[in-house]
């Protein structure tokens, strides 16, 4: 078995080994990963966080030794809690993004196999309340939707509720299906509490829309931007566009 670690801000991950490829997921920095298949260029992984699966191209990425990934993945975690930070390395500089991993931080210094960085901005480490959801949340509020993103410079609606949580230390899945089946399902909306996940249909049934409940019938979720909008009982009602557009499904409590 072979391991590895993203040492950029960020890396796609695709569905196929090819940069044409659609991109189905992000590599943030820090994030350890297993490799299940190596394919010329690329490498067939499953992400440490979530096992989600896909294609990471091996020159945006740093193979571990299995010590070293245990190991990193056995200590605490660390989350990057600034929209944007600079850490560096060997006098030069890289940027890593709002819930990026820290590895073995410690003293200020993140360590990544036989290299080490420094790091001084801010970060999160605890289980946070659901008022902490609410407050990371609203972090990415007006970031550009971007399918398969996962940062405040372009986020799908998966990606946003499970950044949210990750910065809370609470794991989700990566998409909306999948995280419909975790938690306890709550009947009705009066049920529900701010930080409680609405999720919703299309036509055929399957879910592939997800929200963070608000305060006062509202929900903050990302189409088109992470934007906020009324939930009702039939789903979300956009008042720029003055009609609904997602149709409620369920509604579940995680934490």
């Amino acid at each position: 078995m072979h391991y590895g670690i993203c040492n950029l801000s960020i890396a796609p991950l695709r569905a196929t080994a090819s940069d044409k490829s659609e991109m189905i997921n992000q590599v943030l920095f820090g994030e350890t990963f297993t490799i299940l298949e190596k394919e010329e260029n690329w490498y067939k992984v499953a992400l440490s966080f979530d096992n989600y699966e896909g294609f990471i191209d091996n020159k945006q990425c740093l193979l571990l030794s299995e010590k070293d990934f245990n190991k990193t993945n056995n200590s605490k975690t660390y989350y990057s809690g600034d929209i944007v930070e600079y850490i560096s390395n060997k006098n030069q500089l890289y940027t890593i993004l709002l819930g990026s991993n820290l590895p073995l931080f410690a003293n200020q210094k993140i360590q990544i196999g036989s290299d080490s960085y420094t790091f001084e901005g801010n970060f999160f480490s605890e289980k946070l309340n659901k008022k902490e959801i609410l407050r990371k949340a609203f972090l990415f509020l007006n970031s550009p939707f971007l399918w398969g993103g996962k940062t405040p410079f372009g986020i799908d609606c998966s990606g946003f509720t499970q950044m949210v949580y990750k910065l809370c230390g609470y794991s989700l899945l990566r998409d909306a299906n999948q995280q419909a089946t975790q938690g306890e399902v709550l009947s009705f909306i009066e049920e529900s509490e701010p930080g409680d996940l609405a999720f919703f249909d299309n036509d055929e049934g399957e879910i592939v829309h997800v929200g963070i409940i608000l305060m006062d019938y509202h929900i903050i979720h990302a189409y088109g931007k992470v934007r906020i909008d009324t939930l009702d009982h039939s789903g979300i009602f956009n008042h720029d566009l003055q009609k609904h557009t997602h149709k409620l499904r369920v509604i579940k409590k995680i934490i």
